[in-house]
């Protein structure tokens, strides 16, 4: 397991970039932690270092938003806090986007826990008492 600490808010980016040098080739990432925790700020933060262009937000409502990096390669952002059931999980396309070798940020993993992909890493974000923030990658 490895751990960053996020002290605040200006070092968002540089800590976006610590983190994507420390996944290595890793591009499932399950993101869990409470709301408001900082999940989708954080994601935005790792969009903004892969060179995504467009406006990120968490994708609630539709479940998943599509952005292009710089490299003109596909980011995936899930948000299955809406997710009833695995069956809809699948609607989507689900093992498609897992098999599509793309980034794929999944907020609310708890809900498709049981159909992630074996290889998929974890990342917890927790707050700390004095607001900081630690990711843990596992």
């Amino acid at each position: 397991m490895k751990e960053i600490k996020l002290n605040s808010l200006d070092e968002i980016n540089s800590v976006a970039r610590t983190f994507l040098e420390e996944i290595g080739d890793n591009k499932l990432l399950a993101f869990y932690g409470h709301m408001g925790a900082g999940k989708t700020t954080f994601i935005k933060a790792l969009c903004e270092e892969l060179g995504v262009e467009d406006v990120v937000n968490s994708p609630t409502f539709a479940i998943v938003n599509e952005y292009t990096d710089r490299e003109g390669e596909s980011v995936f952002h899930f948000d299955f806090y809406r997710i009833k059931s695995l069956d809809e999980a699948f609607g989507i396309g689900f093992d498609n986007y897992m098999d599509s070798g793309c980034f794929c940020f999944m907020e609310w993993p708890e809900k498709v826990e049981e159909i992630l992909p074996e290889e998929t890493l974890r990342v917890e974000i927790s707050e700390v008492e004095d607001g900081t923030r630690l990711i843990k990658i596992c």
